[in-house]
C-alpha cells in the first residue's frame, strides 16, 4: 500500500501545491481542513481517492490525532496573516503547531515539515513573527528532527500579495505603498511544494529559509505589477507613522464591527513587519541544500495578472491592432 501523508491546511494557498506534488508522487494524501466541502477540488490532483479532504479543528487534540492516524508523513500549512476574533495568532501559530508536532511524535510518524516564515523569532516586533517564532520552538520540542521551511513572501496564482496590488492598480491614479523600500526575495507558491516534497521524500530536516533568485524593494515588485497590468499609476511612499493611523482605523472598524467588516488591506501588526527586510539571511540553509533552483518572479507573473489589464487577456490583442496600417 502507498504511503500517507497529512497535510493540516492542505486546502489553502500553500497546501494544495503541497497536496499536489504528494499526490504525483505516489502517496496518499488526506487534507486536514476546517470545511471539506469546500475543499473537494483537491480530490481531482489524484487517482480516485487518492486525495480526500477531512474534517479536523487544529485546537483539538482529539481532531488532530483523528485525522493524522496512520500516517507516515505530516505537513502542517496552517497560518493566518491577520487576527479576527476567533483566529489569533497564538493559538493558530504557536499553541496548535505545537499541537501537531507533539500528536505526531506519539503516532510515531516519520516525518514533519511545519511551515513557518522568514523573520520568525521570539524578540521580532511584529506579533506574526512573535508566534512564528514561538511555533518553532514549539515544534522542535516535540519533534526534534522536524524539517522547518522559512519562505519570504509567497507569490502564485492565489497569492495575497501581487494580486492585491494589482487590484489596487484599479482603483485610481495614485498607489499609496508602506514600507516601500522594505526589502523582499519573492518565492514561488510551488518551489516551496517542491521543498516540502524533498524534506519528506529524502528525509531531510533542520531549518531552511527560502527565497527566489531576486532580492526586491517593496516599490520594485509593485512596479513590476504595473508593468504586466498595462497599468501607469503614481506610487506614493507614505511613512510609517502614518502607516500606522491608517491601519489603526482600519482595524478599530474591523473590531466594532464584530468582523463583519473584514481588514484585508493593512494591519497594524503588518506595519510592523514592514519595518524589517523579508529575505534569507547568510548562511542560512536554503533552495540550494535541496537541490531546487527557484523561479524568477517575471515568467510567472503574467500567467495570472492579466486579468488586471484594462481589457484583459485582449490587451496584447489590441496592442498589436494599434501598429496595423489602414
Amino acid at each position: 500500500m502507498s504511503k500517507l501523508v497529512t497535510i493540516y491546511g492542505g486546502s489553502g494557498f500553500v497546501g494544495r501545491y503541497i497536496a499536489r506534488r504528494m499526490a504525483k508522487a505516489g502517496w496518499r494524501v488526506r487534507v486536514a481542513v476546517r470545511r471539506p466541502n469546500e475543499a473537494l477540488f483537491v480530490k481531482s490532483f489524484g487517482a480516485v481517492g487518492q486525495v480526500e479532504p477531512v474534517l479536523c479543528n487544529v485546537r483539538d487534540d482529539a481532531s488532530v490525532a483523528a485525522v493524522m492516524l496512520g500516517a507516515d508523513a505530516v505537513v502542517n500549512c496552517v497560518g493566518i496573516l491577520a487576527e479576527t476574533s476567533r483566529n489569533k495568532f497564538g493559538t493558530i501559530h504557536a499553541q496548535s503547531a505545537g499541537r501537531v508536532a507533539r500528536i505526531a511524535t506519539e503516532q510515531g510518524v516519520a516525518s514533519l515539515v511545519h511551515l513557518s516564515s522568514i523573520g520568525a523569532d521570539l524578540e521580532a516586533a511584529s506579533e506574526y513573527s512573535q508566534t512564528k517564532g514561538q511555533g518553532e520552538v514549539e515544534v522542535l520540542e516535540h519533534f526534534p528532527t522536524a524539517t522547518i521551511l522559512r519562505p519570504s513572501v509567497i507569490f502564485g496564482a492565489e497569492d495575497g500579495f501581487l494580486n492585491k496590488f494589482a487590484f489596487m492598480s484599479r482603483l485610481g491614479p495614485i498607489l499609496p505603498l508602506v514600507g516601500a523600500t522594505t526589502k523582499f526575495q519573492p518565492v514561488f507558491v510551488d518551489d516551496v511544494a517542491t521543498a516540502a516534497e524533498v524534506a519528506i521524500l529524502q528525509g531531510k530536516s533542520g531549518v531552511y529559509e527560502l527565497g527566489g533568485p531576486d532580492v526586491l524593494t517593496l516599490r520594485l515588485i509593485v512596479e513590476k505589477v504595473l508593468a504586466v497590468v498595462h497599468r501607469r499609476r503614481l506610487i506614493v511612499n507614505k511613512p510609517f507613522f502614518a502607516g500606522s493611523i491608517v491601519a489603526g482605523l482600519l482595524d478599530f472598524t474591523q473590531a466594532v464591527s464584530l468582523g463583519l467588516v473584514r481588514n484585508g488591506i493593512l494591519t497594524r501588526d503588518q506595519v510592523k513587519s514592514l519595518r524589517s527586510d523579508n529575505i534569507v539571511e547568510e548562511g542560512a540553509k536554503g533552495f540550494s541544500d535541496l537541490n531546487i533552483t527557484p523561479t524568477n518572479m517575471d515568467a510567472i507573473m503574467p500567467s495570472f495578472l492579466w486579468r488586471f489589464r484594462p481589457d484583459g487577456q485582449f490587451d496584447d490583442i489590441r496592442d498589436s491592432a494599434k501598429n496595423l496600417k489602414a
